[in-house]
């Protein structure tokens, strides 16, 4: 199995990107709600998340996840 990243070299967000994103959009707050909106496995969504927290598209508040305002951005 393949682990793909979430973000691009470039700082862009990959297709697992933008449905990890789109996921938190709709309400998924934590990793394992994401991973059960997605059919992502956990591991994979924690790893995706944390790339997307480094390149400011999450934030992340104690075990809860929001998009910043570029995030919601990258959606529009």
């Amino acid at each position: 199995m393949i682990n793909l990243p979430c973000v691009s070299a470039d700082g862009k967000p990959t297709k697992s990107g933008i449905t990890t994103l789109t996921a938190i959009k709709n309400g998924a707050s934590t990793d394992k709600t994401v991973s059960e909106k997605t059919g992502q496995p956990l591991f994979k969504v924690r790893s995706g998340i944390r790339e997307l927290v480094n390149a400011g598209l999450v934030k992340q508040t104690e075990n809860s996840y929001s998009l910043t305002e570029q995030g919601t951005n990258i959606l529009k």
